[in-house]
């Protein structure tokens, strides 16, 4: 009861930071609908709008840790304002696309930037900020939880329109509510106006943001955990590109990948609350190594077998409690490591790591089914990497001796 009074002054911030990550995630988590509908329209490949997808990923993985550090100067108000008008502004121009060009200025560029102010690493910030250090990993999973509903509104919806009238009705679908961001970017700005909790662990809340970042490059935990987070963008975004093409290839039900995608995002509620419930009683970092190694099993089980309505369903309940629980542990150890002064900074560097690998999830996974008819190497490839690193992140979060921090 104690606890949910000391949050009751930023449920604003919360509910805002929420809405804001619900719904960016979930219309971005939803674009792979449009690729079958759009490319025969356009006359363009498969590789061509995984491209503009692989594009928005490089731009909101390299822009992030420059608006997480912009948020420092000028606020979170401004920086998240920007990128809802971003969003919209870029599905607007997806809409009206004629070519590979504006399919990629639109969905590629904008809303890359769109995301870099406006999605995971910004949202944790703002909630990190918002609460105090003991209900932080719980308040954490929380906001990441929101950050899948967005995708059962999401995905229905532009399925709905797109096989109605057109997968340009279902973009403009995406814009109206991508214009809702604006007033929970509004909202969650309050936090501009709270005072810096008490930082935890080696916090850098005095120091540059040059310094900061040397500091993260030289910390082995923080490199290694980076790592990983190359490997969970390369499948995350694979599936979420390319799961709807491949249940086409199956002769599946259309309908069947909106469907997958909103129950991937169900699901994904409970996994972040859990992951960020058990992130404030174990090691974070064991529980990241755990959920890759569990994600590409399920990864492993779903490409070896004929796809039925059944187990496409099944796929996307596990793999959807095994998504974004991501976001609160490497949000919660980044705070724990650094303190929250240069949180999203530092997040965004990892984050930049994140995209690189959904760069090659999604363009690596489009050429390599242009190229072969099929996408076997490419889910191999995704399923050894994935185990390769979950393991080596268990294995890095073994108990070892503490070592003095070098200041």
């Amino acid at each position: 009861m104690r606890d949910i009074k000391a949050l009751r002054p930023a449920l604003p911030i919360l509910v805002g930071a929420a809405v804001m990550l619900s719904l960016g995630m979930g219309l971005r988590q939803s674009f792979g609908l449009f690729m079958p509908p759009l490319t025969r329209d356009l006359s363009i490949a498969v590789a061509d709008f995984t491209l503009a997808i692989a594009v928005q990923n490089l731009a909101w993985g390299f822009l992030q840790p420059i608006a997480g550090a912009l948020a420092v100067r000028v606020g979170f108000r401004p920086v998240m304002l920007a990128g809802a008008v971003f969003y919209v502004a870029g599905l607007l121009v997806m809409a009206h696309a004629q070519g590979v060009i504006t399919v990629t200025l639109g969905a590629g560029v904008l809303v890359g930037l769109a995301l870099a102010c406006t999605a995971t690493a910004i949202a944790m910030a703002v909630a990190s900020r918002a609460v105090p250090p003991a209900q932080r990993s719980l308040v954490l999973g929380l906001v990441s939880a929101a950050g899948s509903i967005g995708s059962l509104v999401a995905a229905p919806l532009g399925q709905m329109l797109a096989e109605g009238y057109g997968w340009r009705a279902g973009v403009l679908g995406f814009a109206v509510l991508a214009i809702g961001m604006l007033p929970a970017a509004w909202a969650a700005g309050r936090v501009d106006r709270v005072t810096l909790r008490a930082p935890v662990g080696d916090a850098l809340d005095d120091r540059s943001a040059g310094a900061a970042v040397r500091a993260a490059l030289t910390r082995p935990a923080f490199l290694i955990m980076t790592g990983a987070y190359f490997v969970c963008g390369m499948q995350l975004i694979f599936i979420s590109t390319h799961l709807p093409s491949y249940l086409a290839l199956c002769g599946m039900d259309p309908m069947l990948s909106a469907e997958a995608l909103a129950v991937i995002g169900g699901f994904n509620v409970l996994g972040s609350l859990f992951f960020g419930w058990a992130g404030g009683r174990w090691s974070k970092q064991t529980l990241l190594g755990t959920m890759y190694v569990c994600r590409s099993l399920v990864l492993a089980w779903f490409f070896m077998t004929a796809p039925t309505p059944a187990s496409t369903l099944l796929f996307a309940a596990l793999m959807g409690f095994l998504w974004l629980g991501v976001g609160p542990l490497i949000a919660g150890a980044v705070a724990e490591m650094f303190g929250l002064r240069w949180q999203a900074m530092i997040q965004g560097i990892a984050f930049m790591s994140h995209q690189v690998g959904s760069f090659l999830g999604a363009f690596g996974g489009g050429l390599l089914f242009d190229a072969l008819g099929s996408y076997d190497l490419a889910w191999r490839l995704g399923v050894g990497m994935g185990l390769a690193a979950g393991a080596l992140q268990v294995m890095f979060a073994l108990p070892r001796p503490a070592q003095p921090v070098t200041r």
